[in-house]
Parts: C-alpha cells; structure tokens; sequence
C-alpha cells in the first residue's frame, strides 16, 4: 500500500475538489459568488499561513523573489481572480457536476498553450487525448435535461458553460503562468502568492462595485460561512496539499490523470445531495473526458 501513497492522495484530492464543489455551490446560493471568492480565499490563505509557519517556521511567502512575485501573482490575476470569478459563476448556473466536466478542458487547453508560448510539440496521443476529452465534455452538454428536472431557461445554461470555459482557460494560463513563477521555490509558498493577489483583486472589486453590505451580510450567514470553510479546508487547502504530496511521490502524469477524476466523483454526490438525476449520457461522457486526460498525459 506504501508503494501507492502518490496515487492514493491524487484519488484523494480529486474527491476533496468534488466535495469542495458542493460546498461552494451551496455557500454560493446563499450569499453570491463574490462575496464567496473573498471568504473562501481568505479562509484558505489563513489554513497556508498557519501550514508554513508548521512546516517552514514562515507564515508568509516573504522570501520570494520579484520575480517570482511578478509571474505567480500574475498567475494568481489569471487565474484565482478571473478564472475562480467565471468558476464559482458557472456553479451556480449550471450546477457543480457540469461545472467541474468543463474544467475537465483545462489540462488539454493548458498543453495547447504550452505549444504556442513555450513551442512544446505534442505527440499523436497527446492530441487524440484532447480530442477525447474535447468530445465527452461536449455529448455531456448536449444532452438534454431528464425528465423531472427543472434546469430553467436555456440562456442561463449556455451562460453556465460559457463561464465554465473561461474557468477552465483562466486555470489552464494560470497554470502556465505558475510553472514560470515556480522557478527554484516551493510550491505551498507559490500558492500563498497566487492565493494574496487572487484575494486583492476580489477585495477590489468588492469596494469598486459597491457589493461591501453584501459581503458584510455574508459574514453574518452563519450557514453560508460552513459551507465556505469546509470547501476552503478540501479544496485550496487540504486537496492542494494532497496534489502536491502526489506529484511527489508518483509521475505527473499519473497523478494529472488522477487529479481529472473529479469528474466522476461529482456524480454520485450531485446525485445523493443535490437530487440532481444524471442520465446514461452524462455517466458515459464524464468517463469519456476523463479517458481523454489520461491519454494527454499519457502522450
């Protein structure tokens, strides 16, 4: 058993984003999406702090460099703001189950970057893997709603995966952005970067949009701040934590594998604690795209 810790902690970071998902779409439907983004980054930058200064007798990621300042907190932008914003929108709007499929796009998008800004050439399997996933996300998409289900006008549902899809590009550039930050430091350090600017922005946009009583009332949403820890603690705290110790212990690319598999596990979940009804399409496509990421890494 010692011999698969790495591939046991990415199955378990992949259900830890699949319970965090839930969490943060309840939380979401009580107090908003943005006032969520602040809480929850707020929440996870104090779980890191209180993790580094255990770990490295350092709370704050005071050693980095400018440099690395600079490409982890433009990563942080891309990423924890712009992308975490269409994220946490599209849980609301679609639901969590077709929310994390469509970031199931991220790990084919983050290599099609990586081929135009860093000029990787990819192999045959690599794009039939893309191709894979590119086809399961879009058969779960274009099944039509079961019976008995109420998913609301069909606008609101081709915003959710429009907002889906610029969560998963956001992650896929923030990615790319992180790997040139992450130079020579150690990544829950990085993390605190991306997390500190991630956070700023929101704050930002917080005062700039004048949404500060609603933020003030979600602090006092006893119910709504529950949901947020417990998806702050499983998402960018413990299931960051359990990436990170995969990625150690096994190859990226079967932890990257692993990691995809949220997917899967949403469903059960959306299904015993959403009472969303899942038909033979969505089990099918959902085990389709995950094929497709197993084979990208593969390649």
């Amino acid at each position: 058993m010692t011999d698969h810790l790495g591939e046991l902690a990415a199955l378990g970071t992949a259900v830890c984003w699949a319970f965090g998902s839930l969490a943060f779409t309840r939380a979401g439907r009580r107090i908003g999406s943005l006032p969520l983004n602040v809480i929850r980054l707020a929440l996870a930058l104090v779980f890191a702090a209180i993790a580094g200064l255990v770990l490295r007798g350092r709370p704050w990621p005071s050693d980095a460099t400018a440099e690395q300042w600079w490409w982890l907190g433009l990563s942080g932008f891309v990423g924890y703001f712009l992308g975490d914003l269409c994220q946490f929108r599209a849980f609301l709007e679609i639901g969590p189950r077709l929310t994390l499929l469509i970031m199931a796009l991220a790990p084919p998008l983050t290599a099609v970057i990586d081929l135009v800004a860093l000029d990787q050439r990819l192999s045959l399997l690599s794009v039939a893997g893309m191709a894979t996933t590119l086809a399961g996300v879009a058969w779960v998409l274009s099944e039509r709603t079961p019976a008995g289900a109420s998913p609301g006008p069909a606008s609101p549902r081709l915003r959710g995966i429009l907002l889906g899809l610029g969560g998963a590009l956001g992650q896929a550039v923030g990615l790319v952005l992180s790997k040139r930050g992450m130079i020579g430091y150690e990544p829950l350090q990085g993390a605190q970067i991306r997390m500190i600017v991630g956070l700023a922005c929101f704050v930002a946009l917080v005062l700039a949009t004048s949404t500060t009583p609603r933020l003030r009332a979600a602090l006092r949403d006893r119910g709504a701040l529950g949901y947020a820890t417990v998806g702050a603690m499983l998402g960018p705290f413990l299931g960051v934590s359990l990436a990170l110790f995969a990625l150690q212990r096994t190859s990226a690319g079967v932890a990257a594998s692993l990691l995809s598999t949220s997917p899967i596990f949403i469903i059960p979940l959306a299904t015993l604690l959403e009472g969303e009804r899942v038909g033979l399409r969505g089990l099918l496509g959902a085990l389709v795209a995950v094929l497709g990421v197993a084979l990208l890494f593969a390649g």
